[in-house]
């Protein structure tokens, strides 16, 4: 596998199951893919804001009308997997130090190959 400047490349798109959450370590920074229902593959950060856990690829992957999104395990904010925007904060407030929303990243998928570029 090779990379481009910016991209990593992480696994086959096969090794991806729809519509649940997949673990990597991108250059050193955990990141959370989804491989949706349509196809397409989304990555977000690892790190849950408002339970500081590593476990968004465990969240729950639905939509917000035409938005995917995932919720976090252990708390269930809702996040959309296309801007990391936190949707619904069920009533909670991140940990000191964390914004409410996830880092989203870029994802290309060349030659059945996810590749990720740290936002």
């Amino acid at each position: 596998m090779t990379s481009t400047p910016m991209t990593v490349p992480v696994c086959a798109l096969a090794d991806l199951a729809p519509e649940r959450g997949a673990a990597a370590l991108v250059d050193g920074v955990q990141v959370a893919l989804f491989r949706l229902a349509d196809g397409t593959v989304r990555a977000v950060q690892q790190l849950d804001p408002y339970s500081g856990a590593n476990v968004m690829s465990r969240g729950i992957v639905g939509t917000r009308g035409d938005v995917p999104t995932v919720a976090g395990p252990m708390y269930k904010q809702v996040f959309s997997l296309l801007t990391g925007e936190c949707l619904d904060p069920v009533g909670y407030s991140p940990r000191p130090g964390h914004g409410p929303d996830l880092v989203a990243h870029r994802v290309e998928v060349r030659d059945g190959v996810v590749h990720v570029g740290l936002a």
